[in-house]
């Protein structure tokens, strides 16, 4: 029998980055990026928070569960994240370090939804979310993230 301690560490496979998003400024549109530096507070240009929400990853696996709550097709730019990652399950990162390109972030916790939710998503977009809203990181290396660099668990950590 495998010990846990190795199975909270084995993934199936690296993840990727799928899309990547920025705020330039409170309540304004999301703006689609190719690639982006992350610093230390955060995206360059997001109007973030530093420290434990620098970042905020959503898993593009969780895009079809929103959709059958709402009944529609949603993007990712309407969820508010800053990095759509597909191909892994977040959730197993929490409190880990992971690899996003030349950047790597330590996943804080949850990220709860925002009452926005519900003017983006139509009625029950809140509820919606719960549980299903993505995850805040801290930025413990800056570096740069473009779409379709790998996500994998920090080896050194």
């Amino acid at each position: 029998m495998t010990p846990l301690a190795e199975l909270l560490v084995a993934d199936a496979k690296p993840g990727r980055v799928h899309w990547i998003g920025l705020r330039p400024g409170r309540l304004q549109d999301m703006q689609d990026m190719a690639d982006v530096e992350i610093a230390e507070a955060g995206l360059v240009g997001d109007h973030g928070r530093a420290n434990k929400r620098a970042v905020t990853l959503f898993q593009a696996e969780h895009l079809s569960v929103l959709e059958s709550f709402v009944g529609r097709p949603v993007a990712p730019a309407e969820l508010r994240r800053n990095i759509l990652v597909e191909g892994l399950n977040l959730s197993a990162f929490r409190g880990a370090e992971l690899q996003l390109g030349g950047a790597r972030l330590e996943i804080t916790g949850p990220c709860a939804p925002c009452s926005r939710m519900s003017q983006a998503l139509g009625p029950g977009g809140y509820n919606a979310l719960r549980g299903h809203g993505g995850w805040c990181a801290r930025v413990v290396s800056p570096g740069f993230v473009c779409i379709g660099d790998a996500v994998s668990r920090n080896a050194s950590v």
